[in-house]
């Protein structure tokens, strides 16, 4: 028989009939939420253990209050505007909210910690450490960029909102990682042989049509691995080293040939003269023209 209080509250335990604000997008992999009530005191929440990952709140007004039942002891902390709290879904939580609150939440599953960091080329994380009442502009200013999305998500840019929840969950990652978590474990390396094919296919391509899910794949590795084992065993990242060869092809093309500029530019795998010139520059330290007349 199903419970009849199954739906009374939400995920955060929250009770559905004392909330005003509750809104939900996703993106990047993501889920936002917005959770508000003007209730000067909402009734204990209380939520389970379960595998949903860590929440990220930020608080939009201030005053809000929480006592927070630890396992032998509780604690109190007072909300000032733009304070943010993380917390982990894998343990039991119960708590008492006083006073009325308005939060941007951000939840965060373990896959997707690991994703983002990945995709942000950060080292890699297992968790996130606990906080609460802490204040933070830069998320808070993020985080607040979503509020006309949250209230009007059939008119949002699915762009806009995945690049902005990519860089929300960037900013978590960076300033509250738990890079202790992942310590312990052995550095990557790819072996010569996959070293060899990694770097045979990166050539091939100097265009970049090759993904690092393709090139992971060849290596039969994870994408995850790869890009890390990548980076240790050749010092830069699978892009970097695909910017440096097209450099040094470029700086061959330049000395033996008559090509134009434009020319060397799009036989290297840049997209024009100017995107050429600007990561020509960026590594050798001069343009392009310059360097070819000095040489």
């Amino acid at each position: 028989m199903e419970n009849p209080t199954a739906k009374s509250t939400d995920s955060f335990g929250c009770p559905f009939d004392k909330l005003y604000k509750d809104q939900t997008i996703r993106g990047a992999g993501l889920t936002v939420l917005r959770k508000g009530s003007r209730e000067a005191f909402l009734q204990q929440v209380s939520t389970p253990a379960s595998n949903r990952g860590f929440a990220v709140g930020v608080s939009t007004v201030p005053g809000h209050a929480r006592r927070i039942f630890h396992e032998h002891h509780a604690t109190t902390h007072v909300f000032d505007h733009d304070s943010v709290y993380i917390r982990s879904l894998g343990e039991d939580y119960k708590a008492d909210l006083e006073a009325p609150f308005d939060f941007l939440l951000l939840e965060i599953s373990p896959e997707s910690l690991a994703l983002i960091a990945e995709e942000a080329d950060l080292p890699t994380v297992a968790a996130l450490n606990t906080i609460t009442a802490h204040p933070d502009p830069v998320l808070a200013n993020l985080g607040r960029a979503l509020i006309p999305a949250l209230e009007h998500p059939e008119k949002a840019s699915r762009l806009f909102v995945d690049q902005l929840t990519a860089a929300i969950g960037t900013h978590v990652v960076q300033q509250y990682g738990d890079r202790a978590a992942a310590t312990g474990s052995r550095p990557r390396k790819l072996s010569r042989a996959q070293e060899n094919v990694a770097k045979s296919l990166i050539l091939e391509n100097l265009h970049g049509n090759m993904s690092v899910a393709d090139l992971a794949q060849a290596c039969r590795l994870s994408r995850g691995y790869f890009i890390h084992a990548f980076r240790e065993t050749t010092g830069m990242t699978p892009y970097r080293w695909l910017l440096r060869e097209r450099i040094t092809r470029a700086r061959t093309l330049l000395l033996k040939t008559d090509a134009t500029l434009s020319e060397v530019a799009i036989a290297c795998g840049f997209s024009d003269q100017s995107h050429f010139t600007r990561v020509f520059s960026n590594i050798v330290g001069t343009t392009p023209g310059a360097w070819r007349r000095n040489s």
